[in-house]
């Protein structure tokens, strides 16, 4: 996985996928930068969260499970290990599992992994694992993906498969998504697909007519702006603490 926001940050940082090779960007509303809430008793993001490269949730696809259309992004993963991880590492992960979000009408997967490199990544081999070994986690999952648009003004989202731990599907059906939704991405770089607007520019990806050299990929890197540092001013009310009443 990609890791787009470390455990316990705000900033919500996501790979743009409509910029030259998709490099991580904080999201814009509005004009404004965009944080998530510390929503009560949670800071930040209870993860490491990011996303496994080379998917894609196509927006032109009606999930037979979910009945909605993909979100048109990679698929998301909760990393669910000791370490809190840095900004845009690349880490290996076991896959445990799967969480099917609705988010405003649209399918939005969320993958539970564990860092293979973890000190109880031994210990860890199945959704049911989570359960038994990090008692609560799996409901604070739940219940911080419903709540965490809320102070946004938005509606709880939703999940398909029922409620609470059954919303959770075991590790083979992860899998299974995780392939379907790369075979979605191989049909986008391969132009079988319209993305409408995503940027499918790439270096490695030999049999891709957005395939491009190094050198200008390069180039590309080069011209952006420098990333922001941690230092960089965050504002005051992203810290409060955000009371809402569970449904």
């Amino acid at each position: 996985m990609v890791v787009e926001v470390p455990r316990w940050l705000n900033a919500k940082m996501e790979i743009a996928t409509k910029d030259p090779l998709n490099p991580i960007k904080q999201d814009v509303k509005k004009g404004k930068l965009r944080y998530v809430a510390n929503l009560f008793p949670y800071k930040g993001y209870i993860w490491n969260y990011g996303a496994i490269p080379q998917t894609w949730e196509d927006p032109g696809h009606n999930d037979e499970h979910t009945g909605c259309c993909g979100d048109n992004d990679p698929i998301d993963v909760c990393e669910i290990g000791s370490k809190v991880c840095a900004r845009g590492e690349i880490i290996r992960v076991k896959v445990l599992g799967i969480l099917a979000m609705i988010d405003e009408g649209e399918t939005d997967w969320k993958v539970i992994a564990i860092n293979v490199d973890d000190p109880d990544a031994a210990n860890y081999n199945a959704i049911n694992d989570v359960k038994r070994l990090k008692p609560g986690y799996l409901e604070a999952t739940v219940d911080w993906f419903r709540r965490y648009k809320v102070p946004e003004g938005k509606p709880e989202n939703q999940f398909a498969f029922n409620a609470e731990f059954k919303e959770f599907k075991d590790k083979d059906f992860a899998i299974d998504i995780i392939k379907s939704t790369h075979d979605y991405w191989r049909a986008l770089v391969t132009k079988k697909t319209d993305g409408k607007g995503i940027s499918c520019m790439n270096t490695t990806v030999f049999e891709s007519p957005f395939q491009c050299d190094p050198d200008a990929a390069k180039a590309t890197v080069d011209a952006l702006p420098p990333p922001c540092e941690p230092a960089c001013t965050i504002p005051t009310d992203v810290d409060k603490w955000f009371h809402h009443q569970k449904n």
